[in-house]
């Protein structure tokens, strides 16, 4: 399988120390370059930055073919390109999976019929798949400036009793 990456879940999973898990569950690891630059920034934690500037030899960073659609110009670029690149790599594997957070972000790759998952839907299959404890990283991600709902938490929490 092979998994596109934007920014914030890639940027929490390495704050949580569990950005490893990507390639345990999907194998293959891509983000496109805004991703990439994303994380670069000076505003990026510190951890993030390291993490990205000597990247494990696992993750392949892509640049989409140019962007010109419009529906994606309400997103940022790390947004877009992910969502792009998503497109151009399942026109040549049938197995994509999109990481995405943000609301805006998720509908319109829905809308487009990628499979899309979450970084809270990445721990619990990696918890499912035992490569971490779940409640573990749900505490070290509330130490993070991570936003969950309370109702989702609980009910995400109560679902791995």
């Amino acid at each position: 399988m092979i998994v596109v990456a934007d920014t914030t879940p890639v940027n929490y999973l390495i704050l949580i120390g569990e950005i490893d898990i990507l390639t345990g569950l999907y194998g293959r690891v891509v983000i496109p370059r805004a991703v990439q630059e994303e994380l670069m920034r000076s505003g990026a934690p510190a951890s993030v930055r390291a993490w990205i500037a000597q990247p494990p030899a696992w993750l392949e960073v892509l640049s989409p073919a140019p962007v010109t659609d419009s529906a994606l110009a309400g997103l940022d670029a790390g947004e877009r390109e992910a969502i792009a690149l998503a497109e151009q790599l399942s026109l040549s594997s049938d197995s994509i999976q999109l990481i995405v957070d943000e609301l805006l972000g998720r509908r319109e790759a829905e809308r487009r019929g990628l499979s899309v998952i979450g970084t809270i839907g990445v721990l619990r299959e990696a918890a499912e798949e035992g490569l971490l404890d779940l409640r573990t990283c749900i505490e070290r991600l509330r130490q993070t400036s991570f936003h969950i709902s309370p109702a989702i938490l609980a009910r995400l929490l109560d679902d791995e009793v």
